[in-house]
This record gives C-alpha cells, structure tokens and sequence, in this order.
C-alpha cells in the first residue's frame, strides 16, 4: 500500500460521529465526517490545482470523491480521487489511480488508439464510397473490439474478496452493456482501493469542482450521488448490496427512487 495515498485528517474530529456503515453512495445523506474530509480534500485540489495544464478555464469540472477510511490500526483518514481524468494530461500522486494500468497487455489500448486513429485518415483520404463504407465498419468493430478488452481488464473486488470485471458485473444487472468509461467514477476507485488494501470504508462525499457542467446542473463544491449508469452495478457488485448503507441512507434512497 502507497502511504502517499492516504490523507491525514487535520480537523479534530474527537466530538463527530464515526458511522458504523457507509452512507448510500446513491443517497442525498452525507455523514460529517465525510463533509470533514470533503472540505479538506477541496483545499488540497484548490492548492493543487493551480499546477495543472489549462486550470479548467473555459471548460467544464469534474467530479471527484473522498472516501473517509479506517486503518488497521483505528486511525481514521480518507483517501480522495477524481472521476476519470484530470485535462490536458495532467496528474496528481495523491490521487488514488485508475483500476487499469494502461501499460497492461502490452499497452494495447495506445496501440488500439493508434489503429482507429489510422483507419480515421484512410477514411478522409478515400473517395469509392463503397471503400469508405467498408472502412468505417473496420473502425466500428475495432473499436468495440478495444472497448470490449478494455473492460476485461477493469476488475473488481468485493467485500468479499472475489472478483469480477466490468462485463460480468453488467452481464448480471438490468443495465445490459455498460456505458464507456464504466469503472472510472470516483466511488469505484475509492472503494476499490480501500478493500484491496484492507481499510475499512467509513463514509463517502463525491462533489463537483471547477466551471459547472455544461447543462449547469452541476456546480462547485456541491455534493452530488453516485451515477447510476455507470456506478449502480459495478457498487452494488462491491458492496455486496447487502446492509452496509445505514438506515438513514436507505430511506433517503428509496425516496430518491420513488421521486424520479
């Protein structure tokens, strides 16, 4: 385990409620010592940020999570992370990574991309249209093929311990295929994270930073819920789905549900 990866709280959080289960990760409810965490998180990207290409000026945030963990040996800290990845090539050694190393399997997804990319330029440069034709279905099935190796390579543990990628856990949901970048929210790398390495999940906050969304719905430093298209199979998956939200969450949840 990288220690470098774990947040140290700098709050005194003698007096805050410790939950005994973690908050529904599709709820609207968010635990103090999470807002704790979140607010601490906020400032260290606030501080961070400023060393990244382009800033996010002119374009719009991201989401990203803090997941308030307990040690092995009781000290309770928090590890954060953002929801795909930072623009413009940027990275941050505090945050927790991918699930995927892109170097795996002989880096085929830049291989992949370079591919596609070069069935792209022959296309612009054809002019038989049944050539053209016969190029974008080369590209189309490339391309499925790479999304389709891509998520064999995503894998998941469980609460406990067995694991599965991203297209057996949709396989045996009501979702059918996932949508692209499914296993790249905040909430499954969290979580991901702290099982592997035997940290107890205490509490969660996922918020948005930076300009808001491009519908606006989103806005800084807001708490939004887990998607439910990308994130509901794969944390139903790891949490087992089996009472470790508390009560307080799981009527929020259904209230949620009932609404929409």
């Amino acid at each position: 385990m990288d220690r470098n990866l774990i947040f140290k709280l700098k709050t005194d959080i003698t007096k805050t409620s410790i939950p005994v289960k973690l908050n529904n990760p599709f709820g609207a409810y968010i635990p103090e010592i999470a807002k704790i965490a979140a607010k601490e998180f906020q400032e260290f990207i606030g501080a961070e940020s400023k060393g990244w290409k382009n800033d996010y000026e002119g374009q719009s945030g991201k989401m990203f999570g803090a997941l308030v963990v307990q040690e092995e040996d009781k000290v309770i800290s928090y590890l954060g992370t953002v929801s795909g990845k930072l623009d413009g090539g940027s990275t941050c050694s505090k945050f927790i990574p991918s699930i995927f190393d892109e170097s795996a399997g002989d880096n085929f997804i830049s291989k992949g991309l370079i591919e596609v990319t070069q069935i792209g330029n022959q296309i612009k440069a054809a002019t038989d249209q049944s050539e053209i034709n016969s190029l974008k279905e080369k590209r189309k099935q490339r391309s499925i093929g790479l999304q389709k190796r891509l998520f064999e390579n995503y894998n998941f543990l469980n609460l406990s311990g067995q694991q599965k990628n991203v297209l057996e856990i949709f396989k045996n949901s009501s979702h059918g295929n996932p949508p692209s970048a499914s296993g790249e929210c905040a909430a499954p790398k969290l979580l991901q994270y702290a099982i592997r390495h035997r940290l107890r999940p205490i509490a969660l906050a996922e918020f948005w930073w930076g300009n808001p969304s491009k519908n606006g719905e989103k806005k800084q430093n807001v708490f939004y819920p887990a998607c439910k298209d990308r994130c509901r199979p794969i944390l139903e998956y790891m949490l087992e789905d089996t009472g470790l939200y508390d009560s307080r969450s799981q009527a929020l949840a259904k209230n949620e549900d009932h609404s929409n």
